[in-house]
């Protein structure tokens, strides 16, 4: 596994810190190799297979990281906006989201469908706002 930092790939900040809250930038599960975590090939020709759980893991591992940089964690969470490329992933989405976050306790959540993401491979992208007051 390559633990250096992914780069944003336009002219924006991972995260931008305004007081007591830090909001994440659109994350996806890009890794600093410029490889996409979730992308399974399933043939010798080369198939693929875009896993929404997989993604979705490697999604919520990168906004910790970046949370980790302002010295917070995921329990800090208070807002998430998710984006799927289809409804139909909803399922997996969420069951690998339940991994991290409680659906009683956890953050608010927004998910909406869009046309398509940055890079053909990627079926989700995750922003947050975390709050670190006392």
């Amino acid at each position: 596994m390559n633990d250096k930092t992914v780069t944003p790939r336009g002219a924006y900040p991972h995260t931008k810190r305004v007081g007591d809250f830090i909001f994440v930038s659109g994350t996806s599960s890009r890794r600093a190799d410029n490889t996409i975590a979730g992308v399974d090939i399933i043939d010798e020709m080369g198939t693929k297979r875009l896993n929404i759980e997989t993604q979705t893991r490697a999604v919520i591992k990168n906004i910790e990281k970046n949370l980790a940089n302002e010295g917070a964690t995921l329990k800090d969470v208070v807002d998430v906006t998710s984006f799927l490329v289809n409804m139909n992933d909803f399922a997996g989405y969420n069951k690998a989201y339940s991994e991290f976050f409680n659906a009683t306790t956890g953050p608010a959540r927004t998910t909406v469908a869009v046309h398509q993401l940055p890079h053909p491979d990627l079926v989700v992208e995750i922003k947050v706002m975390a709050y670190v007051g006392k």
